[in-house]
């Protein structure tokens, strides 16, 4: 009796387990798991070799682009311009030992200012989304690259025009519903059907073009919003229904912004580089039921216009804009608490108590150990490869830290084994 016991446990517990793996999603996504810069990883090197991590692997071949990779069935996914006369994007697929096992045009990207793919891509199971610098999403099978659907802002949303440094955005996926910010006046944000493309909802705008950052979908009070960002205006918007619940003004002279917001304890963070009355890093608190705002706080000091910002506890860590000066800035208050000033200004990222910070005029990536008392240095080298600009952000996975600098792609070990 005993044995056929054990035997019926062993069973559903294996069925169990069986059906947990099956069911378990494959995610790769925007400045990591929940697009705030912040990578699951563990046992990883708190100290690099004076030449840098060892480099696993490296591809030139890119072409034009400053889209990050995506990582995910055991593969490196990352899209790029060939060609700028027909500024036809391109999706490279790599293994994890840096061999191309294929590539597949998408359509048109960006070949403007500052020519390249902009949108890293987004993977949710076995399929993959692109949002072209053009304004058009492409959702594509992660197997073999074959197209499943595509909406275009202009063809299918009303927009008017590409905006100036071309759509940026990667999109956002919750469930089955993507979400997206065209930009238009009956269009503004959107939800799409993942699997289709099509229209759920959508929420009227006030002729105010996109922008370059990424929406983020927050979970206030069992209240779901999505955050999103026009050329002046700061949206909290249902999720489920896509009505607008509150607006707050944030301008930039050029109408440029590149970061995507940070959620915490019912508050907001939002950086745009900017010194006037509405613009700058600014602190929003929501109200208990999510459909309004108050200003906590701004600083109009600090000059953050892409590089992004990562949150630890009850502090902000980043640099600013084109400076040799990276900041510890408190949550709270938005006050400077620590400087540095050893390496140039560019993005960052957190994974293993660490940050990886990557100086966008001269390619330096440094391996950086912070806290609200300091910001130290403890490791840094020069990207090898590449062209053009160093905006592409860093990705940190299994791990392997993934460069991607212009037309080349590079890996290394990262981790401590």
């Amino acid at each position: 009796m005993f044995r056929i016991l054990f035997s019926i446990i062993l069973f559903a517990f294996i069925s169990v387990s069986c059906q947990n793996q099956a069911t378990k999603i494959e995610k790769s996504d925007w400045r990591g798991p929940n697009r705030d810069g912040i990578y699951n990883e563990t046992n990883l090197l708190k100290q690099w070799p004076e030449e840098g991590p060892e480099l696993l692997w490296s591809f030139e071949g890119l072409g034009f682009g400053h889209s990050s990779v995506a990582v995910a069935h055991d593969k490196v996914y990352v899209t790029g311009i060939k060609d700028t006369v027909s500024s036809i994007g391109t999706l490279f697929t790599f293994n994890l030992k840096g061999q191309l096992l294929w590539e597949k045009d998408y359509g048109k990207d960006f070949s403007l200012n500052f020519h390249g793919t902009r949108s890293t891509p987004v993977i949710i199971d076995d399929l993959i989304y692109i949002e072209s610098g053009m304004g058009a999403i492409y959702c594509m099978n992660t197997e073999n690259g074959e197209p499943v659907w595509s909406v275009d802002f202009m063809e299918d949303l009303g927009v008017d025009s590409v905006i100036q440094f071309g759509y940026s955005e990667s999109v956002l996926i919750d469930g089955d519903v993507l979400y997206c910010v065209p930009g238009s006046k009956e269009n503004n944000v959107v939800a799409l059907n993942r699997f289709s493309g099509e229209k759920i909802w959508s929420s009227k705008g006030f002729e105010e073009p996109a922008t370059y950052n990424s929406p983020i979908l927050v979970n206030h009070n069992r209240q779901r919003l999505i955050i999103a960002m026009t050329a002046s205006s700061i949206l909290g918007i249902d999720a489920d229904t896509g009505e607008l619940y509150w607006r707050e003004q944030q301008t930039q002279r050029n109408k440029i912004h590149a970061n995507t917001p940070l959620y915490f304890d019912s508050k907001l963070v939002v950086s745009s580089a900017g010194r006037d009355s509405t613009s700058g890093l600014v602190q929003l608190k929501l109200t208990e039921d999510g459909k309004s705002t108050d200003v906590v706080w701004r600083n109009k000091k600090f000059i953050n216009l892409m590089g992004g910002l990562v949150r630890i506890d009850t502090c902000l860590y980043g640099s600013a804009y084109l400076k040799k000066d990276w900041q510890v800035i408190s949550w709270n208050t938005g006050e400077r608490l620590v400087q540095n000033k050893d390496l140039g200004g560019g993005s960052i990222i957190y994974a293993d108590r660490m940050f990886y910070c990557y100086a966008e005029r001269d390619g330096e990536v440094a391996l950086v150990n912070a806290s609200p008392d300091s910001f130290d240095i403890v490791s840094k080298f020069s990207v090898p490869l590449g062209t053009k600009e160093h905006w592409a952000r860093l990705v940190v996975d299994n791990g392997v830290m993934y460069v991607r600098h212009g037309d080349a792609l590079m890996a290394y070990k990262v981790s401590a084994d």
